[in-house]
């Protein structure tokens, strides 16, 4: 018999040779004296049994022959089919990527030798990874770029038998070419439509006290400056109001937006109207939308996000992300007391309307943080209406304001914690928003998600995580501080004599600190909204004393001021790897814009696993724009971020980068202007 055929496949006679043998055994015991009769049963069985052992071989080895031929041939069928398959194949090893074997139509794409020998599939087709074939999966992510072809690649991982005194496991890869698809798909990537929608800023500033002639003039002086972009970009323009355009192109066209940095922003700042104001644009870009109207939408909501960070900027929304661009000029006041006083109107509406107010900042709340919401409850007391301001007192940056609220009788018990006013909340209640729109960065986001209602008053720019459905937005950029905004609203809500002198030091307090006792980032309406609550009983020198820091939190201060480094432009930037209290790295970072050449001040400090950046500017470098890159925000002047779960020294460089590429964009605008 063949070893190798399986037992199963050898006939077997052994049943009926045992029982001629009971047969013959039986004819000898009992057959009487008959016993040739059972001596020629004997001889038949064993004839037989020789006859049948030598069949059985006969046709094993035809068996075996026959599994042998078969065999081959199937393996001869496998071996050709591989080489004459009309799709590149490659064998190669899956430890060191060494090819075994590839046929001629992988040596075609590749132009390589037929023989191998140490070549591995990686020198062939460079960038090449089969780390996929190691995670169990046959298909390539992604198209594997080999010459000028684009090829999709399947394959298998099998083991091998032993090379050397380890198995091996083999990868067998089929590569498919699918340029003409990647090519039909790049097309059509490319012709999809982006929409955008360009708004002039400053429409009725440029045009005030102008003759109809020269108002022609500078209003025909934009349209051609925009038609002259838009030409250079290649699309469709279209004015379709007084101060609004829309602009239609395809991706092809969009994806010059990155390298132009929407130049026809700079352009159209050249044009002057009445006093001497430039002419500004926002605008708005949707891309990557379904449907030409998704992208029109996309735009609409990048225009407001444009407009609610002061304007003078474009900005693309995608499915996913803004991204922006410009805004780097200096911010320039635009609000009127008219818009003050509607949002006033509305937001005593709310007011009214609610069955109380609960009033929330941001994390680690400031002056101006607590001292708008302050300014809130006195509208909703004078209203009737209970007001209680939300604050974690374990992490406050203002227990000296709050203290100091606590003694008027109407804030005694009107703190509560984010877990109390969570439970206390009801359907009806308004939380109203301060001085931060980002919902990460709220007092309490639980509470924020609870509530149906929610206003909310900022004068940061608005960054790319806002608080969305609020039913009051109310976003000044151009204002100094959240509490100069509650003070204009406070003018038409409320008596003067209705106003405590704690709610008006606690909203004076709020605008001294934003604006550096209004050093930087101050307009004529600050000035008016100071007046305003120092007629209404608000004392400097009481202001004066809140914001005097205690003697360990001056020595923590100076330290910081006296290792910092001064950059490049003008910039200081200290770095402080001890946990400082945030008031000491804010009041670093001030501290050091009062040291002659110094433009911008960064102050970084650990603060348990994160790190905290204060960042102040009185010359061109707006530290918004640089802090947004590490998550954070702010206005022109005054910015912050927290770099979540970071060490202090890569917070640095993330800083360090920030900073080199404003500075860069800076220089490039500089260049073209």
């Amino acid at each position: 018999m063949k070893p190798g055929l399986p037992r199963f496949m050898r006939p077997s006679m052994r049943l009926f040779f045992f029982l001629l043998v009971i047969f013959a055994a039986l004819t000898y015991f009992f057959a009487g004296n008959n016993y040739y009769l059972a001596v020629a049963e004997t001889v038949v069985i064993i004839l037989l049994g020789i006859y049948t052992l030598a069949d059985n071989r006969r046709r094993t080895d035809k068996l075996a022959k026959y599994i042998e031929t078969v065999s081959e041939s199937i393996g001869s069928a496998s071996e050709n089919s591989l080489a004459r398959s009309p799709l590149p194949v490659a064998v190669f090893y899956a430890d060191t990527g060494n090819i075994i074997w590839a046929n001629e139509g992988f040596n075609t794409i590749t132009g390589s030798r037929k023989h191998f020998f140490e070549i591995g599939v990686g020198d062939l087709v460079p960038g090449f990874s089969y780390q996929w074939l190691r995670d169990g999966k046959i298909e390539s992510p992604e198209t594997v770029a080999v010459g000028d072809r684009h090829m999709r690649v399947y394959g298998t991982m099998l083991r091998a038998p032993a090379r050397g005194d380890s198995a091996a496991y083999i990868c067998t890869t089929y590569w498919l070419d699918v340029s003409r698809y990647e090519e039909i798909a790049a097309k059509y990537a490319d012709s999809r439509l982006v929409a955008a929608i360009i708004a002039i800023d400053n429409y009725e500033e440029i045009l005030k006290n102008l003759s109809e002639r020269d108002k022609s003039t500078a209003l025909s002086d934009i349209d051609g400056k925009l038609q002259t972009w838009t030409g250079e970009i290649g699309g469709f323009l279209r004015k379709y109001d007084r101060d609004r355009y829309l602009f239609v192109c395809e991706e092809r066209n969009a994806a010059k937006f990155p390298k132009d940095k929407f130049s026809v922003l700079e352009a159209v700042r050249e044009i002057e109207g009445a006093g001497g104001t430039r002419a500004s644009l926002s605008i708005g870009a949707g891309r990557g939308a379904e449907t030409l109207g998704e992208c029109v939408r996309f735009a609409q909501l990048a225009l407001e996000m444009a407009l609610a960070r002061g304007g003078d900027q474009a900005v693309i929304k995608d499915e996913r992300n803004f991204e922006f661009f410009g805004g780097s000029s200096a911010e320039h006041e635009k609000r009127t007391k008219v818009r003050s006083r509607v949002m006033s109107t509305a937001l005593g509406q709310l007011i009214a309307d609610a069955s109380s107010v609960y009033v929330m900042g941001h994390r680690n709340g400031d002056y101006d943080c607590v001292g708008a919401a302050a300014g809130i409850c006195r509208i909703a007391f004078s209203l009737g209406i209970p007001a209680f301001i939300v604050a974690d007192e374990t992490r406050t940056m203002s227990a000296k304001l709050i203290a100091s609220l606590r003694e008027s009788p109407d804030f005694a018990g009107a703190f509560l914690t984010p877990t109390d006013a969570l439970i206390t909340a009801d359907a009806r209640t308004l939380l109203v928003v301060v001085d931060t729109s980002r919902p990460e960065e709220v007092e309490s986001l639980p509470l924020l998600e609870a509530c149906a209602r929610v206003a909310v008053i900022d004068h940061h720019r608005r960054a790319a995580t806002f608080i969305e459905n609020a039913v009051f937005n109310y976003n000044e950029p151009y204002a100094s501080s959240a509490s100069e905004l509650v003070t204009e609203m406070l003018q038409y809500l409320v008596e003067t004599g209705e106003i405590r002198k704690a709610e008006t030091d606690a909203l004076l307090a709020g605008i001294v600190l934003d604006t550096k006792t209004f050093s930087i980032h101050t307009g004529s309406r600050t000035f008016d909204a100071a007046s305003f609550l120092r007629r209404a009983g608000a004392e400097t020198t009481d202001v004066k004393s809140l914001m005097q820091s205690d003697y360990q939190t001056a020595m923590q201060r100076f330290e910081i001021v006296r290792n910092a480094k001064v950059y490049k432009g003008g910039v200081a930037i200290a770095v402080s790897e001890k946990d400082e209290s945030r008031v000491s790295v804010a009041q670093a970072a001030d501290e050091l814009l009062t040291i002659e050449g110094v433009t911008c001040s960064f102050v970084i400090s650990t603060s348990g696993e994160d790190v905290v950046v204060s960042a102040r500017s009185i010359g061109r470098i707006n530290v918004q724009l640089v802090l947004e890159k590490l998550g954070g925000g702010g206005n022109q002047s005054i910015a912050g971020a927290t770099v979540r779960s970071t060490d202090i020294e890569t917070a640095s460089q993330q800083l360090l980068r920030a900073i080199d590429e404003h500075l860069t964009d800076i220089k490039a605008e500089e260049i073209h202007r």
